[in-house]
């Protein structure tokens, strides 16, 4: 298996990790977004996950200058690749 499918497998293999990848593809930018959609998840392993998809380069992290300041994740365009991936999964799971 080459170098690189083992990597992104390894990463999106992660606990709860293919929950935020679905979750930001139906729309989900807020931490409690999040929290919702993947259902009961620590917020440190949750905070944990978006830092990781962040590093990988499949969510941006943007923080909004308000009162309280809000932060929301984005999908990169890498990330949005992953639709196709997203898509399989659904369908292979109505099957």
């Amino acid at each position: 298996m080459p170098e690189e499918v083992r990597r992104a497998a390894d990463l999106l293999g992660r606990r709860q990790m293919l929950s935020i990848l679905f979750a930001a593809h139906e729309g989900a930018v807020r931490f409690n977004e999040f929290r919702q959609a993947v259902g009961p998840i620590p917020p440190r392993t949750l905070a944990q996950r978006l830092s990781e998809l962040e590093a990988a380069g499949i969510l941006e992290r943007f923080v909004i200058d308000a009162r309280p300041p809000r932060v929301e994740y984005r999908l990169t365009e890498r990330g949005r690749r992953l639709q196709l991936l997203v898509d399989a999964l659904r369908r292979y799971a109505e099957v």
